[in-house]
């Protein structure tokens, strides 16, 4: 029964260790999920455009940010504005509507920039309602170009005017940080969020001189303020379809060129699942379409605001690793990033990883005082259940000790048997025996004779003692061996003589 248990547990062992190998070696799924995260080298990440960053923008400055918007341009610490926002959110008053608390809560840390009431955003193209140039409204003109030089001219004086008013004015900590910048905001996302907080941050930058590309294929609600100070919105378009392989509806692929007479030679096909977004920019506002659909409606635009420029493209997928490695759209990626200056560049990570540090599941947890004092409770109190309630249900093992080694302790008392008994030749006779087993398992000599001279020669080499020394023990054995009687000095001389061959031997 034991025999047939072993062979079918390692039957099992087997059976576990073919699987084991079998899931290591098998080839691993590909990951179709879109991250466009930098590290990422699925097809839909973006680790061959973030390496090729540097040598795209003519600058070795490129530099990966894991802080929100705000954080990342007035350089104020997130501990700072998690403790504002967390000592602002305690004094809202059980009377506030769910509303007011959700919206006071979200815009607190305006605090550390406007001490007052909340300004608006500030805008640096107010709006013409006289404007007879091309427009980006709603019909799609097949003109891309946005911008006229009046408009142009009024608005960026406007602007200026505006940003050097409030720098004379505020000179707070944001306002001097963000002065000191002249930097590339690069944002790669499936969806770009933006609060008030950082758009009014984000808007502040750009009208400084600097310029910000936002790659997104949807953009959230909260990103709604940014837009609207920027005078553009989103719109997702109906492409036609056709049957795919298991007979669903697949919307047919997108065309996209550039609308610069230079770069208008090659097209480059996307696909029209993750290519149907479209802008329309206000009429009134400075800008250009920079790449447009095959019937003319705008993928990727440039806004002008204050001293700086807003870039936006609705097409991440082209900026992923499939679309950047495959030759027919290569350079897409790069002809769209080609626009911006080669200056130091920040690379979003925070929209689409989060915040660099503390992951764990517990990190909200640990962030609220109330909910960490409430964990190591529950920790403590299950260390004393254990200990205490656990502890009266378990009986009590008694200790045994374990059993004494009495075997030399019956060889004594046999030997003083013997010895009581005068029965030396017998006791010679033992020792004799464990003599000959000494030799046989140390020397290999299985039946010795000890009258042969050959054999008490080979005993000397192999002991390493001289050759009369194993003649005389050689003598007291046979004596032993074949004497009737003997007395306890005879005794005493045979044991000693068997001890000190046995201590000085090599083996």
């Amino acid at each position: 029964m034991t025999s047939t248990f072993r062979w079918y547990l390692l039957g099992l062992l087997a059976l576990f260790g073919a699987y084991v190998a079998l899931e290591y070696y098998r080839p691993k799924p590909v990951d179709w999920r879109p991250t466009l995260i930098n590290k990422d080298k699925i097809p839909y990440g973006t680790y061959v455009l973030y390496d090729q960053l540097p040598r795209l923008l003519g600058t070795d400055s490129v530099q990966t940010t894991r802080l929100p918007i705000y954080n990342q341009l007035t350089g104020i610490s997130l501990k700072i504005t998690d403790a504002l926002a967390e000592s602002q959110a305690r004094t809202i008053t059980a009377g506030d509507s769910s509303h007011q608390t959700k919206a006071y809560v979200r815009d607190i840390t305006d605090s550390t920039n406007q001490p007052a009431e909340k300004q608006p955003l500030p805008s640096a193209h107010p709006k013409s309602s006289g404007s007879s140039g091309p427009r980006l409204d709603d019909e799609y003109p097949a003109e891309p170009v946005v911008d006229t030089a009046a408009v142009a001219s009024d608005s960026s004086t406007t602007s200026e005017d505006e940003y050097e008013e409030n720098d004379e004015e505020g000179h707070d900590r944001t306002t001097e940080h963000l002065l000191s910048l002249r930097a590339n905001y690069l944002f790669v996302n499936t969806t770009f969020e933006a609060s008030a907080t950082d758009a009014h941050a984000l808007l502040r930058f750009i009208a400084n001189g600097n310029d910000v590309f936002i790659v997104a294929e949807n953009v959230g609600d909260s990103t709604s303020a940014l837009l609207d100070t920027l005078g553009v919105r989103t719109r997702t378009v109906k492409l036609p379809t056709h049957v795919g392989p298991r007979g669903l509806p697949v919307p047919d692929s997108v065309t996209v060129r550039f609308t610069n007479p230079a770069l208008a030679g090659p097209c480059y096909r996307l696909p029209g699942g993750d290519a149907n977004v479209r802008f329309v920019v206000d009429s009134g506002r400075v800008g250009r379409a920079l790449a447009t659909d095959a019937q003319g409606r705008p993928v990727f635009v440039r806004l002008d605001y204050g001293r700086g420029h807003v870039y936006l493209c609705s097409v991440p997928i082209a900026f992923t690793n499939q679309f950047v490695l495959r030759p027919a759209s290569t350079q897409f990626a790069a002809t769209a990033l080609s626009y911006l200056h080669a200056r130091p560049t920040w690379w979003d990570e925070y929209q689409k990883q989060g915040r660099l540090g503390d992951q764990s599941l517990l990190r909200l947890v640990s962030g609220h005082e109330a909910l960490n004092t409430a964990w190591y409770l529950l920790i403590i109190g299950g260390i004393l259940f254990v200990l205490v309630e656990a502890r009266r249900r378990q009986r009590i093992i008694p200790t045994l000790k374990p059993l004494p080694n009495t075997t030399l302790l019956f060889t004594r008392t046999v030997a003083s048997l013997y010895r009581q008994g005068s029965s030396h030749a017998l006791i010679a006779e033992k020792k004799v025996g464990l003599f000959m087993d000494y030799l046989r398992t140390h020397f290999q000599e299985t039946s010795p004779d000890f009258g042969d001279e050959n054999f008490r020669e080979r005993l000397s080499q192999k002991s390493g003692l001289a050759r009369p020394r194993v003649d005389e023990l050689l003598r007291l054995v046979n004596f032993a061996r074949t004497a009737p009687q003997m007395n306890d000095q005879q005794l005493l001389q045979l044991s000693r003589a068997l001890t000190d061959f046995k201590r000085e031997a090599h083996r």
